[in-house]
């Protein structure tokens, strides 16, 4: 699935994992009277700048992390699963507490980053790489 989100995923994580981690959720002057979304409160939703017009979440770069089955819903992001349970964000916003929530976003960020990073990783064979520099030589 392309998005026309053009930031790449894994800076996306990384970033979220980071604002999530120093209590970005928690520790806001950003609408303080009510609580905070897990990715819509954050930098990484697409529509966390109110000055800016509001994009449709079919655009995000989460978009490909969320079940087709629930890619249509209003705020999919809610719906991407966070552990092999298939417990998502808006499963722990119903029935669990913000530091569940917390604790499991921490940790799907955490695995989904090292998925990613290891897909990125050229495959070796196990051979070392040899480079060789030479010098061309002079024929007269």
């Amino acid at each position: 699935m392309t998005t026309n989100d053009n930031r790449d995923l894994l800076a996306v994580l990384k970033s979220e994992l980071e604002f999530v981690t120093k209590g970005g959720y928690r520790h806001t002057s950003r609408a303080a009277w009510r609580p905070q979304f897990i990715f819509q409160d954050s930098p990484t939703c697409l529509n966390f700048d109110p000055a800016q017009p509001p994009k449709p979440c079919s655009e995000c770069v989460l978009m490909p992390l969320v079940p087709e089955a629930q890619r249509t819903r209003k705020i999919a992001c809610r719906y991407i699963p966070l552990n092999d349970l298939g417990e998502t964000i808006d499963s722990f916003y119903r029935f669990g507490t913000r530091d569940e929530l917390e604790g499991a976003l921490r940790n799907w960020l955490r695995a989904t980053i090292e998925r990613l990073e290891n897909l990125k990783q050229p495959e070796t064979s196990g051979e070392p790489e040899i480079h060789v520099r030479a010098r061309a030589a002079r024929v007269d």
